[in-house]
């Protein structure tokens, strides 16, 4: 059984959106890949494969982009115990985002779904086109790889 997955979220091509995998790629690049208890996922916008890498892990870290109105950059740990509502249905598999997945996986797979769920999100700044994260964002991406590591202790 893997340790923890740790899942970025959110399109590369879409500026402060891509926030997750480039907090994903960050922690590859710092040795995380190389663990053998860790597994490290840029799942872009794909809901059902975090649904598929959270199966039989006993943690979960899931990284994405939000918009709330707050100052770009701000960061928001929300514990997995505090989604334990259902999202609106999506309306195609294009619309199935994590949250789904971490209703769907609690369902599906019971114990062998990480009950340690954690969610970091990123206020964005900029979604335009383009793969550089605006430097609020920037500066979010690193705080935010400094407590996915504290996590993962």
């Amino acid at each position: 059984m893997t340790h923890a997955a740790v899942i970025g979220c959110g399109n590369l091509a879409r500026g402060d959106d891509g926030i997750g995998p480039h907090v994903v790629r960050t922690l590859a690049h710092r040795g995380m890949a190389r663990v053998p208890s860790v597994k490290l996922l840029d799942a872009g916008t794909d809901g059902m494969a975090v649904l598929l890498a959270a199966k039989a892990c006993r943690k979960l870290i899931v990284i994405d982009a939000v918009r709330s109105g707050s100052a770009p950059g701000a960061v928001f740990e929300v514990p997995g115990r505090e989604l334990q509502d259902r999202p609106p249905p999506p309306t195609s598999l294009h619309d199935f985002r994590w949250e789904h997945a971490l209703y769907a996986g609690r369902r599906m797979y019971g114990a062998d779904f990480p009950s340690d769920v954690t969610v970091l999100l990123v206020e964005v700044q900029c979604i335009d086109f383009g793969m550089e994260l605006s430097p609020a964002v920037a500066a979010a991406a690193e705080k935010v790889a400094v407590r996915v590591q504290d996590l993962l202790r």
